[in-house]
């Protein structure tokens, strides 16, 4: 069978505007180019955030290791409300379609073998479009949480009938945990081939400190040495990582779950990376709760991912209080890094931490009472997590080779048909 083309339709991409926008897509196909088996080419259109010169501006970079093109579109292209809006969407198609021609000429004018859409709906209605006209067949990964119960009610009824279609006629639907998959399927999305595949994680990048770090049991030894020696005991630091979306990440929550916890610990620290809309809103609440004055809390903004590893590497532990989460590559992130995790029971989040208590502790959304307990525990000493077992299963999980060649496979067995 010769190498295949595969074309990947996403939502969301790393763009000119935001570097790190669905980066966990990025890693899906950099792994699929790299252990696949597959030759692939990035096409992705997204409105502009800025003025452009003309309705359409294209980045189309050959040069990398694989095509990647990219085109943005303007926000607002008329100034009328009731007229841009169905004029956008006809923008965004146009950018697929122009894309797409681009593409045919860089492969001497072959069609793609097969269409990777990744995150619902507009890029499956395109792909959609192409294997009726061209007879291409398509897949579908999705990672979104707009289809846990926690957030389905938002759907409307036409999202739902065009998601519906779309899916059944894709040659395949991968979610990224088996838990998004039951939430589409309870929603009437379904698929006969269903296949779960985990994100990918840099287990390079994230990986214990060396020298090991400070665990949560040297936190217990050297308080207990400090009251034998009067020394001051290690602080335990947490560490929080998210898009600022209170509403579905509840950092709100761990701000106040970390004030009560302040007084019983004096020094500990929980550091924040991150960036989002509710940005400004919690530094305000972590102000009025008294965090940042004395360095309870500290707010790192957006980091590279170089350094957010870093920060895994030394944290006593990873704390998660997301109302929703379809996967949540922090979590994983962290466990390459040695660092045990508190989340949530929600999602897809449970898969990953089977058996219970092996990799981490759970607790339910919104019950800040067991995440203090937790936490508790963790940072008391009373539970211990191994640093190389953590990492040997983020490995076996998610490192790019297992996760390249899965797709690869599952390429396979759609183009065989």
């Amino acid at each position: 069978m010769k190498t295949p083309r595969v074309l990947h339709l996403p939502k969301w991409y790393p763009n000119r505007y935001d570097d790190q926008d669905g980066d966990f897509v990025a890693r899906h196909v950099a792994a699929i180019a790299a252990h696949g088996g597959a030759e692939v080419a990035v096409l992705f259109a997204a409105v502009a955030r800025g003025p452009l010169p003309g309705l359409i501006e294209a980045e189309e970079d050959f040069s990398g290791p694989w095509p990647t093109l990219r085109y943005y579109y303007r926000a607002a292209p008329t100034g009328l409300g009731l007229v841009d809006k169905p004029l956008k969407l006809l923008l965004y198609f146009w950018c697929l379609l122009r894309g797409y021609r681009r593409l045919r000429r860089h492969w001497d004018g072959q069609r793609p073998d097969l269409v990777h859409v990744h995150v619902l709906l507009r890029t499956g209605l395109f792909a959609w479009a192409l294997r009726a006209v061209r007879g291409i067949p398509f897949i579908v990964t999705e990672h979104w949480t707009l289809y846990l119960p926690e957030r389905a009610g938002g759907i409307s009824w036409l999202r739902r009938v065009l998601t519906w279609a779309v899916v059944r006629r894709a040659a395949a639907m991968h979610t990224v945990s088996d838990g998004l998959r039951r939430a589409m399927a309870a929603l009437g999305f379904v698929n006969p081939r269903s296949v779960v595949i985990a994100n990918v994680v840099d287990t390079e990048l994230f990986h214990p400190e060396k020298p090991a770090k400070i665990k949560a049991t040297d936190v217990s030894f050297v308080a207990s040495e400090a009251a034998v020696t009067g020394k001051a005991a290690f602080p335990p630091t947490l560490l929080h990582v998210s898009a600022f979306h209170d509403q579905v990440k509840n950092i709100s929550g761990v701000l106040r779950v970390v004030a009560r916890l302040r007084a019983a610990r004096p020094g500990l620290k929980l550091r924040i990376a991150g960036y989002g809309p509710d940005e400004q809103l919690l530094r305000a609440y972590a102000t009025e709760l008294n965090l940042l004055a004395d360095g309870t809390v500290t707010f790192l903004g957006k980091l590279p991912h170089e350094a957010v590893a870093a920060e895994m590497a030394r944290a006593t532990a990873l704390v998660s209080f997301s109302r929703a989460e379809t996967f949540g590559c922090v979590l994983l992130e962290a466990r390459a890094s040695g660092c045990p995790v508190v989340a949530t029971r929600t999602g897809g989040v449970p898969e990953l931490f089977q058996p219970e208590n092996a990799f981490g502790l759970l607790v339910n959304p919104d019950d800040e009472i067991a995440l203090e307990n937790a936490l508790k525990q963790l940072i008391g000493g009373e539970i211990h997590f191994d640093s190389t077992q953590l990492r040997a299963d983020a490995t076996a999980r998610c490192a790019p080779a297992a996760v390249g060649q899965a797709f690869g496979e599952l390429y396979r067995k759609v183009l065989n048909e």
